[in-house]
């Protein structure tokens, strides 16, 4: 359970690391996604890798995904169906079509479910220990703490994002590589 003073540090911090991440000029944005992409891409291609269409100048991961595809990956998109449960995941490509969801997201309005084995989640912010502050909804912590076998969980972010302490609460999953406009690395 998290204190009153924990949780007013993470919603401060939230809320500083996303309009950090929403001033970056447009082109170190693009240039922090493309070095992002080419250290994905490093990466073994998974079976099933589930990514998040980008909002809020998130970092876009789709280049990545497009690699990935083109070796015979599928990619999938979350897909909220009930507030306060895990998420689902369905098959996504170009032709997929989307609407924004509850939270004005898009999200894939029909195709197959699938359990991805990689997903790439988003960070606010994210620190050293392999812990990441999304929006404060605990969709993917949810997600991870319930699928079997659980995927391989990558942080996506912003070096501009990396804190020395998130302050994790008990039900935070904890992340197995990050990887920035910097880097990569395994926690």
């Amino acid at each position: 359970m998290l204190t009153q003073t924990q949780e007013d540090y993470r919603q401060q911090l939230r809320r500083h690391m996303r309009q950090q991440r929403i001033a970056l000029p447009a082109e170190r944005y693009q240039a922090y996604c493309a070095a992002i992409t080419t250290h994905l891409r490093r990466l073994p291609a998974p079976k099933i890798a589930a990514f998040c269409w980008p909002i809020e100048q998130e970092p876009d991961v789709r280049g990545a995904i497009a690699h990935w595809q083109a070796a015979g990956s599928r990619a999938a998109l979350p897909v909220v169906r009930a507030p306060a449960s895990p998420l689902a995941f369905r098959l996504w490509n170009v032709d997929t079509p989307l609407a924004p969801d509850r939270y004005g997201i898009p999200s894939p309005t029909q195709g197959d479910w699938v359990q991805p084995d990689v997903v790439l989640l988003p960070l606010n912010a994210f620190d050293a220990a392999g812990y990441r502050l999304g929006y404060g909804g605990g969709f993917f912590d949810r997600t991870l703490a319930t699928l079997q076998p659980r995927p391989l969980a990558i942080g996506v972010g912003f070096e501009i994002n990396r804190v020395a302490d998130i302050q994790p609460a008990a039900h935070d999953q904890r992340l197995d590589w990050i990887v920035t406009e910097a880097g990569l690395w395994k926690i």
